[in-house]
């Protein structure tokens, strides 16, 4: 595989819209149940915060050596202030707008022994005056980048995609929409949908275990308007559909999975900056398969880094 192209994205730039979150865990012991109620009582000795969803995707962006520039949504509140500054320090320029009268999604997690025992979500949807904002800024940001990735989360944050996606398309831009939900009429015109396994059963009523998978998956690229439907399939690889009949499949690179927490989001984060750089679906997919395997092999949401791509899964550089 050519490593060359990740020596040049500090030339290039990828543009990140969609829903934010602080993703927060309570990490600790359980040794004993609770007298209140039949519930375990978890001494919390860890706190670990890191950005989500579309945060997530633009922190690996970054982490991989390509510019970043985030347009998203948080409160005014301490979530919010502390979300901005992890993504600061993650080398992320950041585009929030800020509602007052809303709230910083958030994600809390409580942990014990690597097993997740409760998950408690705070979140609030933006105002109608933000979300209006929010194209007028997009439509300015992305004459600035090489690629676009919409990142839904189903938080609220992309009422408008469909204008967004056409002025990705008046501008020649590629866009890759990591999808939520079972209307992908919503990113009709598309460069690349990435759905996971359960996400595109949820959109087509077929499992990638059907016999007719292939079919609805081209039928799916053909009636969306997409350059491409790309499938991850956990242990199973991913499979690429395009709009000329080509179907790449790309098989899983072997390893223990620890944690899939974030791997849809490395798999949008690599694919965007291959695509900025000028890689071919082909090579983008296989580094994003890579990329993928290193970071579920890690515990939380986790960002891949260039030396989980240059190394291969002993931990041996290939070159």
């Amino acid at each position: 595989m050519d490593y060359e192209f990740l020596s040049g994205l500090r030339s290039r730039r990828v543009l990140v819209v969609g829903d934010t979150m602080l993703d927060r865990y309570w990490i600790g012991d359980v040794t004993r149940i609770s007298p209140e109620a039949p519930v375990p009582i978890v001494n919390i000795g860890e706190v670990r915060e890191c950005p989500g969803g579309a945060g997530n995707v633009a922190a690996n962006i970054a982490a991989l050596g390509a510019g970043c520039e985030l347009l998203s949504f948080i409160g005014d509140d301490d979530t919010g202030r502390r979300l901005s500054e992890l993504l600061a320090q993650a080398g992320v320029d950041r585009h929030f707008h800020i509602d007052p009268h809303g709230r910083t999604t958030e994600k809390l997690r409580i942990v014990s022994k690597n097993q997740q025992l409760l998950r408690a979500d705070f979140e609030s949807r933006p105002s109608a005056q933000l979300l209006e904002r929010s194209v007028a800024d997009f439509r300015e940001i992305s004459q600035t980048v090489d690629c676009v990735v919409i990142s839904d989360y189903g938080k609220g944050g992309l009422a408008y995609i469909e204008q967004m996606i056409q002025v990705a398309r008046d501008q020649g831009m590629a866009m890759i929409v990591d999808p939520k939900g079972a209307d992908y009429g919503r990113y009709r015109g598309a460069t690349l949908v990435t759905p996971n396994r359960d996400e595109f059963a949820l959109a087509t009523g077929v499992s990638t275990d059907d016999p007719a998978f292939f079919d609805t998956a081209q039928s799916l690229v053909e009636h969306s308007d997409l350059k491409g439907l790309l499938v991850t399939r956990g242990d199973e690889g991913m499979t690429l559909f395009l709009a000329s009949g080509e179907v790449i499949h790309q098989d899983a690179t072997a390893r223990e999975v620890f944690d899939v927490s974030g791997a849809g989001d490395t798999v949008v984060a690599i694919i965007s900056v291959c695509i900025a750089a000028g890689l071919d679906w082909a090579d983008a997919i296989k580094w994003a398969t890579r990329g993928a395997s290193a970071v579920v092999g890690r515990f939380g949401t986790s960002v891949v880094r260039p030396s989980d791509l240059t190394l291969d899964t002993q931990g041996e550089d290939p070159k």
